[in-house]
C-alpha cells in the first residue's frame, strides 16, 4: 500500500504530512528546515522511498481573489521539479488560510509560541492533506 505525501511548502521549511495507507486520515510527520533546492531533493527522495509515496499534494497559495502571486508561481516550478526529478503525480490543493487556521489551533490548544511556531507548518501540511483526501472523496 502506498501513501500520499502533503507539503506546505515555505521559504524556511516544509511542513510535512502523510495520509495513511488507506487515503483516508491525515497525520503530521514532521517540518524539514530547507537549505538547499538539492538538499530539499535528497530529503523528500528519501522520504518517497521509504514511506513508499506515491502522489503528493502541495499547498497552492493563490490570493484572496483567486489570482497567481510570486508565492503561487514559486509553487508551479517547485510542482514541476518534483515531477520531473521523482515521476510522481503532483497535486495542487487551494492552501488559503490554512496557515492562519492552524494558528488558530495551537491558539486554542494553549500551545506557547516557541512550539507553535515548530509545528504550525506540519499542522498546515495536514490541513492541506487533509482537505485534499475529502475533496478526493466527494467526487
Amino acid at each position: 500500500m502506498s501513501r500520499i505525501l502533503g507539503i506546505d511548502v515555505g521559504e524556511r521549511r516544509l511542513g510535512l504530512a502523510l495520509s495513511d495507507e488507506t487515503h483516508t486520515i491525515a497525520s503530521p510527520y514532521s517540518v524539514y528546515e530547507r537549505s538547499s533546492m538539492e538538499s530539499d531533493l535528497d530529503y523528500l527522495k528519501e522520504l518517497i522511498t521509504s514511506q513508499k509515496i506515491s502522489e503528493i499534494v502541495l499547498g497552492f497559495p493563490i490570493n484572496m481573489d483567486g489570482s497567481v502571486g510570486p508565492q503561487a508561481q514559486a509553487i508551479l516550478e517547485f510542482k514541476k521539479t518534483l515531477e520531473e526529478r521523482f515521476n510522481i503525480s503532483v497535486h495542487l490543493f487551494d492552501e488559503r488560510l490554512t496557515t492562519d487556521e492552524a494558528e488558530r489551533v495551537l491558539l486554542s490548544a494553549d500551545v506557547g509560541r516557541r512550539r507553535r511556531k515548530r509545528v504550525r507548518d506540519a499542522l498546515a501540511a495536514v490541513l492541506i492533506l487533509q482537505g485534499y483526501l475529502e475533496s478526493r472523496r466527494a467526487t
